[in-house]
């Protein structure tokens, strides 16, 4: 889990650094944290951080594939910062903890669209 209190000194940071930090909404109430990360296999790209979001003690929870673009870390917070409501994220594209997601330009396609941005690939 990421450490809060460890602050990076420059604008690249560790892909450990990055899994278990907290999102906060556009209010500032904490939504969930950053399960993992999908990278392109080529480019190299991060495109989406998974928030994993509800449940109780880690059961029942549910996976959110963000837009990596969509997070901005807010050192104030200690955490990443989106602009959306926790309602939002409740009703985005999501799927169960246990299974795996199909990452494909089809599923891609109505994450962004949820969100209202272009795709990281057009």
């Amino acid at each position: 889990m990421a450490d809060p209190n460890l602050h990076q000194s420059h604008d690249l940071i560790a892909s450990d650094m990055v899994v278990g930090t907290t999102v906060y909404d556009m209010n500032g109430n904490q939504v969930g944290s950053i399960e993992r990360m999908i990278l392109e296999k080529r480019g190299g790209r991060v495109a989406y951080a998974v928030m994993s979001f509800g449940g109780f003690l880690g059961v029942g929870h549910e996976h959110y594939p963000l837009p990596w673009e969509m997070l901005d870390y807010n050192t104030d917070l200690g955490g990443f910062q989106v602009n959306i409501t926790k309602e939002q994220v409740e009703g985005a594209p999501r799927y169960p903890a246990d299974r795996e997601y199909d990452w494909g330009p089809e599923s891609g396609r109505k994450v962004y669209d949820y969100y209202g941005i272009p795709p990281y690939w057009v």
